[in-house]
Formats: structure tokens, C-alpha cells, sequence
């Protein structure tokens, strides 16, 4: 071979070995096997269901009966009650099992201005109760009180006969960080809107059942992301979407039963898949990474990277749309951020009540599945509600065993009627 020769043969040799090795040489995202399906919100405490009626039937409310509560579930059925007004206060602990000073409380008054139209105001409370530190031994201890609230006004419009919307504005205010530890702390606040709209049917006869048909829906807390610390960052409030329709069984004119059904989904984006990107070695050539045959060779990057789903970071109304179709499984995983509930109530005369409820959510989503019972007594005006929740699932429940408990004052009883 002479020296023109070997020169070619070099060359060709370099070349290929550069291709050969250049195929072996990749990289691949692997996505982190510890992955949360669960959409986690700020002010996860606006997803309580504070009152013991609504409660009793599993959490649900958008298209039950009007009562004073209605102001957190639908106040747009505010304007078919035929009590003039009325003024309500409930009680919910919290985490009962572990600690007695952990609860919610409620507030709420309405008023029917009208025919057409009515107004109410609210104030929702959660405790978490005393904290106790204690920053080194000669210290005097530091008792520190966190706490969320929310104040809300709204107001409902009766379109039509059978059909009314309504509105309500909402103030949040979060104070967890704790002062004693940063002095710079202080409570996040932000505010959202909901959007509601109810149907109440006329009676009618429906073969041998006379009846009514209900419809709700409601977009809940509707805002901006709420932000914790000027250097963290902002987390979307629990903006809500619930619909829900049931029917009136009026047995006579004492004994009414009423049944319900409702879904509801979480209108915030969905965790995408995180993974990071590794550089590997191709062992087979096949341009895929294959587990247990190719070698890793380290991480690529340090940056985490989106492997399925869509960004999160989004403003809260790009996040509502893309709630929809942002699910790393796709359609079938949609489904599964769907909750939904089915109560059923017994009423003799206004005056007596016996009330149960289903509640169930997708194993991937948080798991709440739970049986409520409850039962409500009315006394010339004065209504009180209790509920008791039995938790159906692996997960246990901070309402797991709770009895929760409501009285609500009713003024000008039949100043309209509806019935």
C-alpha cells in the first residue's frame, strides 16, 4: 500500500469511527417515578363544605333547595326562597381525631329585596388553631394563631319564572407564616368572583308522582393566583366548576323527597410529567434509549424538563382552558379529575328533615370517598342541622368521624310564596 493509499485509508477510518460514535452517543428524558397526579391549590379550605345540610348529602349544594347557606354553593337561589331573610352560623372541626383546636367556622345572613331579587354577605373562618414556640431555653414561649378567611357579598336576579343568576365577590385572606420565625412575614390576600346560575321547575304531575325539576351551576372562585412570600411563587386559588340537577318527589303536602346528583371539576392545571434528560450510550444502535440494555452516562442537564402535559405556569384564566385538555393520560385522565356526588333528603312538614350522601373521588386525584349522614329540626324559626362523615377510602380523612353542626334563624317566614 503506498502513501497516497494509506492517507485515504486514515481518513475513511476517522470518519467512520466520528459517525459510529456519534450514533451511540444520546440522550433521553426519564420522568420521575415518584410523579403526584393530585392538583394541589392555595386556600384549599374554600373546597370545605362548612355547613352541616350540604354535608349530610356529600358536599353538594348547586342544586338542592334554597337555605341560608346558599351564598358558598349557589347564590343564585336566593330569589326563590319565601322567607323574607335569614341568618346562619355553623361550626366544623377539623382534624378531630389528632387536635380539638383546628375548625371552621361560618357566618352568613341574606336578605330578599324583592320579588326578583336578593342579596347576602359571608365570612368563612379557618383556624388552625395554637402554635407554641419556643426559640431556645430561656426564651419565654411565643403562642402564634395562623388562620385563612374569606368575606364575600353577592348578588341574585330572577331572569324568568323558573330561572335566576347571580354573582358574588370574594376576598382571601391567608395568614400561615409565622412571625416569630420571620419578621418579615406576612398574610397573602387575593380576591376571585363566582358566576351562578339555578332552575327551579314548576310542580307537575309526572304519572301518578307529582314533582319539580332543579338545575344549578356555578364557576367558584374565579382570580388571580395568590402569593405566599415576595420571593415564592404563586399558587391558582381552587377555582371550581360544579353542575349539578335533582328532582322533588312530593309525596303529599307533608312529606317531600328530594334527589340529587352533581359533578364538579378543579378549573387548574394539571401537574405535567416531570423528568430530567440523561446522556446514554447505545449500546444497539436503534436510536432509543432501552432499559437494561443501554448505559446511562450522567445527567445532561440540571434543569428539569416537562416529559408529558403542558406548563402550568400560566395566568389563572389561560389555566381555566387549559384545565380541559391539559391531563398528561389524556381523555381518560380528565375524566378522573371529575368528582361527583349523589344525596337524597326527606322532609316531613318543614319541620323534620333525615338527609344521606355519597361522595367520590378518582384514586389519582385525592382519593375522598366518603358516606355522610345527617339529620335537621326546625322549631318555630329557628332550623338546627347536624351531619356525621364515615370515610370509604384508603386514605383517611381529616372529616373522617365529624359531626358538624349548623343553626340558622329564619325571619318572615312565607313572606313569599314559591310552593
Amino acid at each position: 500500500m503506498n502513501s497516497m493509499n494509506m492517507k485515504k485509508f486514515i481518513i475513511i477510518l476517522i470518519v467512520f469511527m466520528s459517525v459510529k460514535t456519534n450514533s451511540q452517543t444520546s440522550t433521553v428524558i426519564i420522568p420521575n417515578e415518584q410523579d403526584s397526579r393530585v392538583i394541589t391549590t392555595g386556600v384549599p379550605f374554600l373546597l370545605i363544605a362548612s355547613d352541616a345540610r350540604a354535608a349530610s348529602m356529600g358536599d353538594m349544594g348547586v342544586a338542592t333547595s334554597v337555605d341560608t347557606y346558599s351564598q358558598f354553593w349557589n347564590p343564585s337561589k336566593y330569589v326563590f326562597s319565601e322567607t323574607k331573610s335569614g341568618f346562619g352560623l355553623s361550626y366544623t372541626p377539623y382534624l378531630s381525631k389528632l387536635v380539638n383546636d383546628i375548625s371552621l367556622g361560618n357566618l352568613t345572613y341574606f336578605n330578599r329585596i324583592n320579588e326578583r331579587s336578593a342579596f347576602a354577605v359571608s365570612l368563612r373562618y379557618f383556624s388552625l388553631g395554637e402554635i407554641e414556640i419556643i426559640q431556645d431555653e430561656f426564651s419565654q414561649a411565643l403562642i402564634e394563631k395562623p388562620n385563612e378567611l374569606t368575606m364575600d357579598v353577592s348578588y341574585s336576579l330572577r331572569l324568568a319564572d323558573q330561572f335566576s343568576m347571580g354573582v358574588a365577590l370574594r376576598y382571601l385572606r391567608s395568614d400561615l407564616r409565622i412571625q416569630a420565625v420571620d419578621e418579615t412575614a406576612k398574610a397573602a390576600s387575593s380576591y376571585a368572583v363566582d358566576i351562578s346560575a339555578y332552575y327551579q321547575g314548576e310542580e307537575q304531575t309526572y304519572g301518578d308522582v307529582d314533582g319539580r325539576w332543579r338545575a344549578g351551576m356555578i364557576i367558584q372562585n374565579l382570580g388571580p393566583k395568590i402569593k405566599y412570600d415576595e420571593s415564592g411563587s404563586e399558587t391558582f386559588l381552587p377555582t371550581n366548576l360544579k353542575v349539578g340537577a335533582g328532582f322533588d318527589f312530593l309525596l303529599d303536602q307533608y312529606n317531600k323527597v328530594s334527589v340529587t346528583a352533581e359533578v364538579a371539576k378543579l378549573l387548574v392545571p394539571t401537574p405535567p410529567v416531570i423528568g430530567r434528560e440523561y446522556n446514554f450510550t447505545d449500546i444497539n444502535d436503534n436510536g432509543v434509549y432501552d432499559e437494561g440494555i443501554d448505559e446511562l452516562d450522567g445527567l445532561a442537564s440540571n434543569d428539569y424538563i416537562i416529559y408529558e402535559g403542558q406548563d402550568p405556569n400560566v395566568d389563572f384564566m389561560s389555566g381555566v382552558f387549559q384545565s380541559f385538555s391539559d391531563a398528561p393520560g389524556g381523555f381518560s385522565e380528565e375524566l378522573k379529575e371529575f368528582t361527583w356526588a349523589l344525596g337524597t333528603e326527606y322532609v316531613y312538614d318543614d319541620s323534620f328533615a333525615l338527609r344521606a350522601g355519597y361522595f367520590n373521588e378518582s384514586e389519582d386525584k385525592g382519593a375522598r370517598k366518603f358516606l355522610a349522614l345527617g339529620a335537621g329540626f326546625k322549631f318555630s324559626g329557628t332550623r338546627v342541622d347536624l351531619s356525621y362523615l364515615f370515610s370509604a377510602s384508603k386514605v383517611p380523612s381529616p372529616l373522617e368521624n365529624t359531626l358538624r353542626f349548623s343553626l340558622t334563624f329564619d325571619f318572615g317566614s312565607n313572606s313569599y310564596l314559591e310552593y
